[in-house]
């Protein structure tokens, strides 16, 4: 492991914020630490295949899945106010521990009465441990038993953040679901002794996460899954991770390693086939539409990712057909709204002529603003279509209607292939017929019988301690 480089090197690193501002004389602990967090009332609406329709009640708002989170990086989602998100009808936004930490502070938050007051939003809420964006953003950080030690983007010091001090702040923001600390490891990282190590320092993580977790009866605290591309130690850190008392469980180090798409899906898969089915699964980081709709088919609840609205900001927008970016001079005369099938806004009162237009005039903020809109407006159809179909039972057609549209030549990759067979989604009519058939391997095989085994009746099982 390296050392921060920094002056501050020899001198005991700072926790991320002063140890003397204790969350307890916020909001008094009146029960155990380690009482662990009550899932959240859920109800199954629908199944079909592996895919769920359910409802979530949080504190704040019931939400359905499968459902897609914008991401508010210091609690406001770039280019949308809460009323437009709303009007949009996310049910769940979701803020960076690490950024809101920076700036404005949890202790002033936690003033003005918790995150949903102080960035005036009435649904749900979800903060990340903070974690993933020191490793991820910052140099020189270092990953130890304590916690992950990094230097301030302020002022250079040497800054700690252990669990303990993760779940406290989130405790302070007040968000629905809080996600434990885990240990981060890109699924492409060559190095199993590494995967090892981060797969049971995770699970030791969460238990020092519920230990800390001061409102366990008014925040969700979900743990997450570890162990890269190795099916044995996902399996490691399912069943052990099961025996904790977690609202939920996210899975990480997928969707943005870098890995491929045969990777991706199975660990996506595994994961659904081997998680509780009582709790929501959630696949962090991700959001691609075809990914969203591969991972929900196989199961898979919630996703996050700036995506949607980070690509808004470069004049390229989600569409049915995949995505159109502006810039090219092809919509200079395209009169045409951006999604014709689109009831948002943007699609009935602009054309991709127009937004053509203000894009390659240097109108980038009023064109981002518009094409946010549109692609938040988007994800949101997206899941919102595919809750419909589950519940009338007809997800298969609805998938291939999807995939038609965006693969009107039946060039359906690979990967995504190989999914929809795990999911027992049939795409008789979708697929080219003079296209070659995927290869046939082992890791196909296990994750058919493990979605046959997962979908079989079974006795209840016995309640998680």
């Amino acid at each position: 492991m390296r050392s921060p480089a920094s002056p501050h090197a020899r001198q005991p690193p700072l926790l991320l914020f002063p140890p003397t501002h204790t969350h307890s004389s916020l909001f008094p602990a009146s029960h155990s630490p380690l009482l662990p967090s009550p899932p959240p009332p859920r109800q199954v609406v629908a199944v079909q295949g592996r895919a769920r329709s359910s409802r979530m009640t949080l504190p704040h708002f019931t939400a359905h899945t499968p459902m897609f989170m914008s991401v508010g990086t210091q609690g406001s989602v770039k280019g949308l106010t809460t009323q437009q998100l709303e009007e949009l009808d996310c049910h769940v936004i979701l803020g960076n521990t690490y950024h809101l930490q920076n700036r404005p502070g949890s202790e002033l938050v936690a003033e003005m009465g918790g995150l949903h007051d102080f960035i005036n939003w009435p649904r749900g809420m979800l903060t990340d441990s903070g974690g993933f964006q020191m490793v991820s953003l910052l140099h020189l950080a270092e990953i130890t038993e304590q916690g992950v030690t990094f230097q301030s983007p302020v002022d250079g010091s040497t800054l700690l953040l252990t669990p303990e001090e993760s779940i406290a702040i989130q405790n302070r923001l007040g968000a629905d679901i809080i996600m434990a600390l885990d240990d981060v490891v890109p699924t492409t990282a060559n190095d199993p002794a590494r995967f090892e190590e981060a797969t049971h320092r995770t699970t030791r993580w969460i238990d020092r996460c519920l230990a800390a977790h001061s409102r366990p009866h008014e925040q969700n605290l979900f743990g997450i899954v570890q162990g890269g591309l190795d099916p044995r130690l996902r399996e490691i850190s399912m069943q052990v991770g099961s025996k904790r008392g977690r609202s939920g469980v996210g899975w990480g180090g997928v969707g943005w390693g870098g890995e491929s798409g045969d990777d991706f899906w199975r660990v996506v898969s595994q994961c659904t086939a081997g998680l509780p089915a009582g709790k929501p699964r959630y696949v962090m980081g991700i959001g691609y539409p075809l990914d969203i709709v591969v991972c929900s088919a196989l199961g898979a609840d919630m996703f996050d990712s700036v995506y949607p609205t980070r690509t808004a900001r470069f004049g390229v927008t989600l569409v049915p057909e995949g995505t159109l970016k502006l810039k090219n001079s092809i919509y200079a005369r395209d009169f045409r709204p951006l999604d014709p099938g689109c009831s948002c806004m943007v699609c009935q009162r602009y054309s991709r002529a127009y937004l053509h237009n203000v894009v390659t005039r240097g109108a980038i903020s009023s064109a981002a603003i518009l094409v946010t809109y549109h692609n938040v407006a988007y994800t949101q159809s997206l899941t919102r279509g595919m809750r419909q179909a589950i519940e009338e039972q007809r997800f298969p057609e609805w998938v291939r209607n999807y995939l038609k549209t965006m693969f009107p030549k039946g060039d359906v990759p690979g990967w995504v292939r190989d999914a929809m067979a795990a999911a027992d989604v049939s795409l008789e009519g979708v697929v080219a017929e003079d296209l070659p058939s995927p290869p046939p391997s082992t890791a196909l095989a296990a994750a058919a019988a493990a979605a046959t085994a997962a979908a079989a009746p079974s006795p209840a099982p016995p309640a998680e301690q």
